[in-house]
C-alpha cells in the first residue's frame, strides 16, 4: 500500500511564488536576496498555518542556491537546493524550542554556530516557537543573535509574539504575517482539488475556508476529513453535514420570521437546531455574523467584505433589501449583549430566547435608532387576546363623567347602596358607578346619546369653589386650606396614650442608636452603653458623663423624644438629660475598671491577682 500524505505536507510551497496570501512579505524577501541585503536575524510572527516555517526554509534554500533564477527563486538544481529537498544539508538545522528551551541547548546552538557551511555561504538556523524558550535561555542567546558569525543567520518564529524579551525583539527584523483571506483559501483548496482528481462545489470550499479561520494548514487538514468523508465528491450538505455547521438556511428563514414578527415560529426554529445538536452560544455568535453580512449586503461599496460564495451572495443580497437599517443596528446590538452575557447566564436557553423574542419585536417598536442609541430591552406581549374578550375590559374602564355630571343633584345622593338594593339579583344596570338608584335610571345624557345626537360637555363645579373670589391669590388660597387642615386636626379627637415602662423605653432607645448611620458611629455607641430610668409615669432620664455629653444630647432631645413618642404611642413622654454626681456610681467601662469593682465586693480577687502574679490586659 502506497504511504499517504496529507494535503498540508504534500502540497507545501516550495518556492516564494507559490506561498499564499503573504504577497508583501514574499516580495521583500525575495528583494532582500537580490540586492545581498541579508539581515543576521529575522523573526517571522502570526496565527498558526498561514506560512511561518515554510517561507522560513524558502528562504534559507534561496539564499544557499549556487544559481538563483531571475525572479529571485532557488533553481532547485543545484547541490544545496538537492541536498535540501532531500532533507540532507547541513547548512539549515531547526530547533524546536517547545521542547529544546533550556540554557544547556541554547548553549549547543551557540558553540555549532562557531562552525563555517562546507557548502554553500550561510548556516540558517531556523527556532520554532521561541517564545517557549525560558528567560535564562534568552539571556544567554542575546550576544549571540546581536553579533553572530558572518555566515550565521538566525529566523525566529513564533505565534505569540508578546512574550518575546523586548531586548530579543530589538536584535531582529520582524514580519508579521497575515491570516489568509477567504478567496485565497477557496482558490487553494480548488487547485488541490483539482490535482488529485475531486469535484468540489464553491460553497462547500467557502465553508471550509470560513472554518480554518484564515489558517491554510487547517484548511488542508479538513479538506482531506471531508474528503474521506464524501468519497471524491465533495458538496455543500456534505460538508455541512460532517463538520456539524449551521447551515445558512436556518438565518434566512429566521431572518424572515423577525421582519414578520413571528416569536412563536422563531422559538420553534431555535427548538429545532438545539435538537440536533447545536451550542446556543454558537448559534448567537452565527446569528450576530448574519446580520453583519446583511449590512454589509445593504451598500455595494461594503459588499466586497462579504465572504461567501457567489449564489450566496445573491440571497444576502435578496434579503438585505427587506431589512430596514434601524433593525440591522438593533438586532446587532442584542446579539452581541446576549453573546457577552451567556457565560455569566444560569439559564442560557432562556437568555437566548428573550433575545429573539426582542429581536422579532424590533420591526414593530418603530424606534429610530439611527442615532446610535441604545436599543431598549423591552418586550411586547407575545400573542394578542380576542377583540370579543378584550372589549368588556375596555368597557369597564372607559370613565363615565356622564354619570358624575347628572348624579350631583342639589341635594347630593349617598354613596351607600340601601340593602335593598344590594339584595336584589345582579343586573346590568345595577353595574353603574357610585351604587346609587338614581345612576340605575337611565339619565337624559344616556338617552341623547342613544339617539345619536352630539352632547355639549358642561364642566364639573365644586361647591366649595363657588365662594372664592377672582381677585384672590392662589398664595392666599394655599394659606387658607392650611389653616383649616390644622384647625380640623385640632380638633379631631385625640388619639389614645399607652402606658410604657423603662424596658420598653430603652427597648427603643437602642433600637433608634441601632439605627444611626456609619458617620454617627460614636453616637451610637455612647447611646448603647446608656441606661434610660423613669422618673414618673411619662418622664425618663438620661444620665451622661460629662457636659459635653449632655449639651450633645440636649440638643438631640426633639428627634429622640419624637421617635420614642411615635414608637411608644405616647404624645406626653418627655426626655431629660442629666450630668452624673461625682459620688454616684458610675458604670464601669474598661476590664480595669470592672476588676476593681470585683475587687471591692470580694477582697479574695486581690488575693489571688497577687498569689498568682496576674495581671489585667
Amino acid at each position: 500500500m502506497e504511504n499517504y500524505i496529507v494535503s498540508a505536507r504534500k502540497y507545501r510551497p516550495a518556492t516564494f511564488e507559490s506561498v499564499v496570501g503573504q504577497r508583501a512579505l514574499t516580495t521583500t524577501l525575495k528583494n532582500a536576496i537580490a540586492t545581498g541585503k541579508l539581515a543576521h536575524a529575522y523573526l517571522f510572527c502570526g496565527p498558526r498555518g498561514v506560512g511561518k516555517t515554510t517561507c522560513a526554509r524558502i528562504f534559507a534554500k534561496t539564499i544557499n542556491c549556487m544559481s538563483p533564477t531571475a525572479d529571485g527563486e532557488a533553481c532547485n538544481q543545484c547541490e544545496s537546493c538537492t541536498a535540501f529537498n532531500e532533507q540532507r544539508s547541513y547548512n539549515i538545522h531547526e530547533l524546536d524550542a517547545a521542547s529544546n528551551n533550556s540554557v544547556d541547548d541554547i548553549r549547543q546552538l551557540v558553540e555549532q554556530v562557531r562552525i563555517p557551511p562546507q557548502i554553500g555561504k550561510y548556516k540558517v538556523y531556523i527556532i520554532d516557537e521561541v517564545h517557549m524558550l525560558s528567560a535564562s535561555a534568552f539571556n544567554a542567546f542575546l550576544k549571540t543573535l546581536e553579533e553572530p558569525p558572518r555566515h550565521a543567520i538566525f529566523i525566529l518564529a513564533t505565534t505569540e509574539k508578546h512574550k518575546i524579551l523586548p531586548t530579543i525583539l530589538s536584535r531582529c527584523q520582524i514580519y508579521d504575517f497575515n491570516r489568509i483571506n477567504v478567496d485565497d483559501t477557496v482558490a487553494h483548496l480548488a487547485y488541490v482539488a483539482s490535482k488529485e482528481g475531486i469535484t468540489a462545489e464553491p460553497e462547500a470550499l467557502n465553508v471550509i475556508a470560513l472554518k480554518a479561520d484564515g489558517g491554510m494548514r487547517d484548511a488542508l487538514s479538513i479538506f482531506d476529513q471531508v474528503v474521506s468523508f464524501t468519497g471524491g465528491h465533495i458538496s455543500y450538505k456534505s460538508v455541512i453535514e460532517n463538520l456539524n455547521v449551521l447551515d445558512y438556511e436556518y438565518y434566512f428563514r429566521l431572518t424572515d420570521h423577525f421582519l414578520a414578527n413571528q416569536v412563536g415560529n422563531a422559538l420553534l426554529l431555535l427548538n429545532d437546531v438545539l435538537n440536533k445538536g447545536f451550542d446556543a452560544s454558537h448559534f448567537v455568535t452565527g446569528l450576530s455574523s448574519h446580520f453583519r453580512d446583511l449590512l454589509v449586503s445593504k451598500d455595494p461599496a461594503t459588499l466586497a467584505l462579504l465572504e461567501v460564495g457567489a449564489s450566496i451572495r445573491e440571497r444576502y443580497q435578496a434579503q438585505a433589501q427587506k431589512c430596514p437599517l434601524p433593525f440591522l443596528y438593533r438586532a446587532m446590538k442584542l446579539c452581541n449583549d446576549c453573546d457577552l452575557n451567556y457565560r455569566a447566564s444560569k439559564n442560557k436557553r432562556l437568555l437566548v430566547e428573550l433575545t429573539l423574542i426582542q429581536v422579532a419585536q424590533l420591526t414593530a417598536e418603530g424606534d429610530d435608532v439611527s442615532g446610535g442609541r441604545r436599543p431598549k430591552q423591552a418586550i411586547k406581549p407575545i400573542f394578542s387576546q380576542p377583540a370579543a374578550a378584550q372589549q368588556p375590559q375596555a368597557v369597564s374602564a372607559m370613565p363615565q363623567p356622564q354619570a358624575t355630571t347628572n348624579a350631583a343633584p342639589a341635594h347630593p345622593q349617598p354613596t351607600q347602596q340601601a340593602p335593598a338594593a344590594q339584595a336584589a339579583p345582579a343586573s346590568p344596570q345595577s353595574q353603574q358607578p357610585f351604587g346609587s338608584q338614581a345612576a340605575m335610571r337611565p339619565t337624559p345624557t344616556a338617552v341623547l346619546m342613544a339617539q345619536g345626537k352630539e352632547e355639549k360637555k358642561i364642566p364639573v363645579m365644586k361647591m366649595s369653589g363657588l365662594g372664592v373670589s377672582i381677585k384672590r391669590s392662589q398664595a392666599e388660597e394655599d394659606k387658607k386650606q392650611a389653616a383649616e387642615t390644622v384647625t380640623a386636626r385640632q380638633n379631631a379627637q385625640p388619639e389614645e396614650d399607652f402606658i410604657f415602662n423603662e424596658k420598653d423605653v430603652n427597648y427603643y432607645w437602642q433600637e433608634y442608636a441601632g439605627r444611626l448611620p456609619q458617620e454617627q458611629t460614636a453616637l451610637a455607641k455612647r447611646m448603647q452603653v446608656i441606661r434610660l430610668t423613669m422618673l414618673d409615669a411619662t418622664t425618663f432620664e438620661a444620665v451622661v458623663e460629662n457636659d459635653i455629653a449632655a449639651k450633645e444630647f440636649t440638643d438631640l432631645i426633639p428627634t429622640l423624644q419624637g421617635y420614642l413618642r411615635k414608637r411608644l404611642k405616647n404624645s406626653k413622654a418627655t426626655m431629660t438629660v442629666r450630668v452624673s454626681a461625682p459620688t454616684e456610681k458610675v458604670r464601669a467601662y474598661s476590664r480595669v475598671e470592672k476588676f476593681q469593682l470585683m475587687a471591692q465586693k470580694n477582697n479574695a480577687l486581690l488575693q489571688l491577682k497577687e498569689e498568682f502574679g496576674l495581671e489585667l490586659y
